[in-house]
């Protein structure tokens, strides 16, 4: 990964990076797991009984610490989000701490173990599952139900994935799906109708023939990056999973990988994306008008809307495999598990919860689809078109089972994706090594954790 880029570009290729490594914030902590009955927090006391945050908060003034890992240019945003919540909650102090999310998910357990946790935290929804676990969060069933929310209030996916061992743990508050971006001026270039973005994978390849024929490589291909959003939405898309529902089987070897891989390594072997290409090549040639296309996450919006010169526009991702899937993420508002039990601080953070649930039509700055079902319908949010491309999609978006730890085996995806991609190892052999040794991994978590 660069570092010369734009903050808001270099989150991005993190994100991306994380996950083309098999390496995501559970792998991270499954490096210093206790396990399920050894935990560094304690389970209560929790519950604030009353309205879930609804009713407001008059009470002494309090200050909050809010932790999440918004290190780039959707941090910003996020802080002139708390700056307005302060305002209209005068007596409520949040201090907000942004720590890169490779590293979040070990300060937080080890924080919250000496007493010294934050009061809300914000996490991706894959890792609440390990978090419950470890009862590093608590659960905020007194909230949703103070609230008086329901799934129908949110998307059903990111609705049921915010569980854990039938305790809703997190306030889902965005889904952010991986979809198409096209360079309008590279279409026109190559004879391409910028009107008409590919749906499909003809059409896909369709488009990339006609730059290939223009003597441009159309979509560029990294060995480095490719196993994350890119390669894991056609995976879904062939009926294929990263996890089973079980937590206990890996997808890495199944044909449905196999086959994806097998598609993106084809796209560098027959000449539409360079050799070799580095891990933010996609976005790289895509802002220098390079290539046609580039398949990302909505948080790429904002920094396409910073250069002045570009011409581009989005859609949803093309349909490469059998059905319309793809890969997503969700952060999700948790509350972590206290020490003491200061009332009021429990009061004023679900205050916070409530107010940042119902103004979440601001976090579309940041790319993002507010979960929110009152907040996509409101006029306010259609006035974000580029994102609302990604709305689209959010019934497709693919969430990881609800099991602690699954995203631990994913650390052997990543390193054997890149030697298919590189041709050290044939694909098949490469992707079926990596779920031997990913089962192994489930295997020891399921033991770990007791499911």
């Amino acid at each position: 990964m660069t570092n010369h880029l734009p903050t808001s570009v270099t989150t991005s290729l993190s994100r991306r990076g994380l996950l083309g490594a098999g390496v995501g914030g559970s792998a991270a902590l499954g490096l210093s797991a206790c396990g399920g009955s050894s935990s560094p927090g304690k389970a209560g006391p929790t519950a604030a009984s009353g309205s879930g945050g609804a009713e407001g908060y008059d009470g002494p003034e309090v200050t909050l610490q809010y932790w999440n890992g918004l290190t780039g240019g959707d941090g910003p945003i996020m802080k002139k989000l708390v700056g307005e919540f302060m305002k209209a909650n005068p007596k409520i102090k949040v201090v907000t701490t942004a720590i890169a999310w490779a590293d979040f998910f070990q300060k937080l357990p080890a924080a919250v173990s000496n007493g010294k946790g934050p009061e809300i935290a914000l996490m991706h929804v894959s890792d609440i599952a390990t978090m419950g676990a470890r009862k590093v969060i608590q659960p905020i069933d007194d909230v949703i139900k103070g609230l008086n929310l329901s799934e129908s209030d949110f998307p059903s996916n990111v609705w049921k994935a915010a569980f854990y061992n039938n305790d809703q743990y997190a306030m889902p508050l965005d889904l952010h799906p991986a979809g198409l971006y096209y360079n309008t001026t590279v279409m026109e270039k190559v004879g391409l109708d910028p009107t008409k973005p590919p749906t499909t994978k003809d059409e896909f390849m369709a488009a990339l023939d006609a730059c290939k024929s223009k003597g441009v490589q159309g979509y560029w291909v990294s060995a480095l990056s490719v196993g994350g959003l890119v390669a894991q939405s056609m995976i879904f898309q062939n009926g294929g999973y990263m996890e089973d529902e079980t937590g206990t089987k890996t997808g890495f070897g199944d044909q449905a990988a196999i086959d994806a891989i097998t598609f993106f390594k084809s796209l560098i072997d027959g000449g539409y994306s360079p050799k070799n290409a580095a891990g933010d090549a996609d976005w790289v040639s895509f802002q220098n008008d390079k290539a046609a296309f580039m398949i990302n996450g909505p948080w790429m919006v904002t920094p396409c809307k910073e250069i002045s010169k570009l011409k581009w526009g989005c859609a949803p991702v093309p349909i490469l495999g059998k059905d319309q899937k793809t890969w997503g993420g969700s952060h999700c508002f948790t509350l972590p598990v206290q020490k003491s039990n200061d009332a009021n601080k429990q009061k004023a953070a679900r205050v916070f919860l409530n107010w940042m649930g119902n103004h979440s039509v601001g976090w579309a700055e940041a790319g993002m689809v507010p979960a929110r079902t009152s907040v996509r319908d409101s006029e306010e949010f259609k006035k974000y078109s580029e994102v609302t491309q990604f709305e689209k999609m959010i019934d497709w978006v693919q969430f990881p089972p609800l099991k602690p730890g699954v995203a631990d085996a994913e650390s052997e995806w990543g390193p054997a994706v890149s030697n298919a991609m590189l041709g050290k190892k044939p694909v098949d052999v490469a992707l079926k090594e990596a779920a031997v040794k990913g089962d192994k991994i489930l295997a020891a978590n399921q033991k770990k954790y007791g499911y």
